[in-house]
């Protein structure tokens, strides 16, 4: 025992109160000893770690003046969102930019493998789809994560459905009436609730957000139409869809049709083909090559790409600043032809001033605060990149 302990006890037990020595003891510990060894002192748990916090909207909420003209909104959006290197490239462009887009989620990837037959989708077998499910439960979890990380960094979760059935495969999804619309649906978010119970998985996080977040999405192949696919999307209480082929070419304000906010996919000049293109990246892909996988055309796709992207922005920005939708998935296709043109617009255009680079339902949101005579002029403005004059 230390002297100086011996001293402490020393002078509780005579009932001697000697200031200084109470100051110097104060200081000293007097651990029990073991063979000449105090033992360590009791070790307290850290703190766990604070729960993540998802980042605010990027769009400010408020009113336009008599006369001021808005901010250039852009949304981008991904089709299906499946793990790899390009969903990186999308968080970390977004985040170098205080960017936000719009992941669509594909019902699949909530399904292992060896559970697919959890899933049934209209007028098919059980297990039956048109593309991969999600692996293995390990790659499931791994979904999940990204997901979490995505919602997170402040982006919009949507859904690009499941089975993924179009034009070629039996019943697909240009022939579903509402009521197949609506079984879909009520997969998909079956899906998305029950994934550990489906696929039996006790490891990894929870899903971050649950079905209440998902107010629209995009059908697969662009099929399906307002009159039978906005009744299922209302019954779902969503509020917005981005699966309509644009009613006029250009670009335009957006409108609401049967309840539901469309924003169409552009049909659009472009100066690299020197005609109107759809403005998604598979028809910018079939255009270019029909569709075949030739990584050597990557370069030159990539120019066609980004040149009409870089045209849609400058005509809206100088013209009536209808919000840019671009459509993109985060596919290799013919070498990675367009994820890189995407991140560079993305990186040049979304940090530009009066340029606000958000998700649907935020957009949504501040089109909705406008006084309605003040949107009802936005929306009767005339279509810009319409052609290489206006």
């Amino acid at each position: 025992m230390t002297a100086a302990c011996i001293l402490r006890r020393w002078a509780v037990r005579g009932g001697v109160l000697i200031t200084g020595v109470v100051m110097m003891l104060s200081t000293t510990s007097c651990a029990p000893e073991i063979q000449g060894q105090a033992l360590r002192a009791p070790v307290t748990t850290p703190d766990p770690p604070p729960e993540p916090v998802r980042l605010e909207s990027n769009v400010p909420m408020t009113k336009l003046a008599p006369g001021e003209k808005p901010p250039q909104f852009i949304l981008f959006s991904f089709d299906g969102v499946g793990v790899g290197e390009n969903w990186d490239l999308f968080l970390e462009t977004a985040e170098q930019t205080n960017a936000r887009f719009t992941a669509l989620m594909t019902g699949l990837y909530f399904l292992t493998d060896k559970a697919r037959k959890k899933y049934r989708g209209p007028g098919h077998k059980p297990g039956e789809s048109a593309i991969a499910f999600g692996g293995t439960k390990a790659e499931v979890v791994e979904e999940i994560e990204y997901l979490n990380k995505t919602w997170y960094a402040g982006h919009e979760m949507g859904t690009h459905f499941v089975g993924h059935f179009c034009a070629g495969t039996k019943h697909p999804g240009k022939d579903w009436s509402t009521a197949d619309w609506n079984h879909e649906l009520n997969q998909f978010f079956s899906l998305m609730v029950n994934w550990r119970k489906n696929n039996g998985i006790t490891t990894g996080p929870d899903l971050a957000f649950g079905p209440e977040v998902v107010k629209g999405g995009r059908t697969q192949c662009l099929e399906g139409t307002p009159k039978k696919l906005f009744p299922a999307l209302r019954k779902h209480d969503m509020t917005w869809d981005s699966s309509m082929a644009a009613s006029q070419p250009g670009i335009f304000w957006p409108s609401k049709e049967r309840g539901i906010w469309e924003f169409p996919i552009p049909y659009v000049y472009s100066p690299a083909l020197k005609h109107r293109q759809t403005a998604l990246d598979y028809n910018f892909w079939y255009t270019y090559n029909g569709a075949k996988n030739r990584p050597k055309d990557a370069p030159k796709i990539r120019r066609v790409v980004r040149q009409s992207y870089e045209y849609m922005y400058k005509r809206a920005f100088e013209g009536n600043r209808a919000p840019l939708v671009i459509a993109n998935h985060f596919n290799d296709w013919s070498g990675n032809a367009f994820n890189p043109a995407t991140a560079d617009f993305m990186r040049d255009t979304c940090a530009k001033p009066e340029t606000i680079c958000a998700g649907h339902q935020d957009l949504i949101a501040w089109m909705e605060l406008q006084d309605p005579q003040v949107l009802a002029e936005l929306q009767k403005l005339p279509a810009v990149a319409v052609d290489a004059r206006r």
